[in-house]
């Protein structure tokens, strides 16, 4: 009989076939596919279970990862897919959207050698998809409804995560977004091709039967004054995300065809999900798109521009390839799909015709050296200047955020950078310096990983609670 703790010497490590590139660039489908319940446990039963998981301790939500292989290898998804749920309350969004080379799979005791990482993601993706399908749901029985209300402002996930941990514990969970569906960037930014909405639709299904209330076009500050959710609600959490996008302050931005990256990819996004055509602004058939920037939204507007037709897709970073702060998977994508990238270029200006229209980025060849934090610095290569043709430029440097201002008006205090200061003098975690205000995810953090907004919005719950059934 064979030692399953040796099944990774027999079989190889396989991710689910993905749709062919010819075909996945005419249209917004996920490219991913699924697995069949035999890889999914053969896959599975690869983890050797080395006693010390590195995976676990690599997820920024600590996911119980060898347990619930465990679990799939036996066959017993909807006891996995409880599991999952017990850590990540977004595990299908997640299992999609990390980037696990970087973190789970990263850190697997298999990738240290020639045989490869369990494919983690990819059987979390598809043991939640699978017990959806076949009518899991979150098991809220034995809950005690306490009488406690909180109100949520952003349906981001931190704020969803938020939601599913408050209700778990028998709080009472209202949902306000300025938005006409939940999901904030999960649905607005991030591309149908990384994560289609109808995950997110579920995610909402889900909730919703959880007896969480979603008060969707409502925005705080405008429909319904910040005050009167502290009047109404025992706490409320303000998970508002990073909407500000970072301005280089490049010469020539102001020049037609020149789109900031989140706009952009909103824009677009909101037109597929109304069914309608490309407009001007998204019409790159025959044109030279160059992208600014090497992290994960930069790789989305790469392949959305791809899919608006672009001739070609230049992606420019200042730093080398070992250095992006984007996935290594998406980077892949976009080479796939036929983007070039143009490693250690720092752009410099953007260049226009009499017209008023982008033509050119100028930029400079950089070089790296060692700034002291661990990191290397880029410093312009003196005499390398040169220009990129290009009709489009788009700009993907990042995001802040841009707490509104009735947080500042109730006194939640603000770290220097714009961020909402939180777990401070002796605060609970995820406690602003107003008692009843928590927060969590990138108005906290910074533009980070969803993954991480899902473990601020969970702990932010397990703090509200411990404070309101005091």
């Amino acid at each position: 009989m064979t030692d399953k703790t040796f099944q990774f010497l027999d079989l190889p490590r396989q991710t689910p076939r993905t749709v062919p590139v010819q075909i996945r660039v005419l249209g917004y489908g996920e490219i991913a596919g699924d697995f069949a319940m035999p890889h999914a446990s053969g896959q599975a039963g690869r983890c050797i279970d080395c006693g010390n998981p590195y995976c676990e301790h690599a997820c920024p939500v600590h996911n119980y990862i060898p347990n619930w292989l465990k679990l799939v290898q036996d066959g017993r998804i909807l006891e996995a897919a409880a599991l999952m749920h017990e850590t990540n309350p977004l595990p299908e969004i997640c299992g999609r959207v990390c980037p696990q080379d970087r973190l789970c799979e990263g850190a697997c005791t298999l990738e240290q050698t020639a045989f490869g990482s369990v494919t983690i993601g990819s059987i979390e993706r598809w043991v939640t998809d699978e017990a959806l399908r076949q009518g899991w749901r979150p098991d809220l029985s034995r809950v005690h409804e306490t009488g406690k209300r909180v109100a949520i402002v952003g349906a981001g996930p931190a704020g969803l995560a938020c939601a599913d941990r408050l209700r778990r514990a028998g709080i009472a969970a209202d949902v306000y977004d300025r938005q006409s569906d939940i999901g904030g960037l999960l649905t607005f930014g991030i591309p149908p091709f990384k994560l289609d909405k109808g995950v997110v639709r579920m995610r909402r299904d889900v909730l919703e039967g959880m007896g969480v209330r979603f008060l969707l076009g409502h925005e705080v500050g405008r429909d319904i004054e910040f005050g009167q959710l502290l009047d109404d609600y025992d706490a409320v959490f303000v998970g508002t995300g990073a909407y500000t996008y970072v301005d280089a302050q490049l010469p020539g931005r102001e020049l037609h065809g020149v789109h900031d990256a989140l706009p952009f990819l909103i824009g677009n996004t909101e037109r597929l999900l109304r069914n309608d055509p490309p407009a001007h602004a998204f019409d790159f058939h025959g044109k030279r798109v160059v992208v600014l920037g090497g992290g994960d939204t930069g790789m989305d507007c790469n392949r959305t521009a791809i899919r608006l037709g672009a001739r070609s897709v230049t992606c420019v970073y200042r730093r080398d390839e070992a250095n992006m702060p984007g996935s290594a998977r998406e980077v892949g994508y976009s080479r796939e799909e036929g983007v070039e990238f143009l490693f250690q270029r720092q752009p410099l200006a953007i260049l226009g015709d009499a017209d008023g229209r982008v033509r050119a980025v100028r930029v400079v060849e950089t070089a790296l050296v060692d700034a002291g934090n661990g990191r290397l610095r880029p410093q312009n290569v003196e005499g390398s200047e040169h220009e990129i043709e290009a009709d489009v430029v788009i700009q993907a440097f990042g995001f802040l955020p841009s707490p509104p201002d009735w947080l500042r008006s109730h006194g939640v205090a603000l770290e220097a950078s714009g961020r909402i200061a939180t777990g401070i003098n002796g605060a609970l975690p995820h406690q602003t310096s107003h008692e009843r205000i928590f927060a969590g995810g990138d108005n906290v953090r910074g533009a980070d990983l969803v993954v991480r907004a899902v473990y601020d919005g969970r702990e932010a719950a397990a703090s509200i609670a411990r404070m309101v059934l005091a």
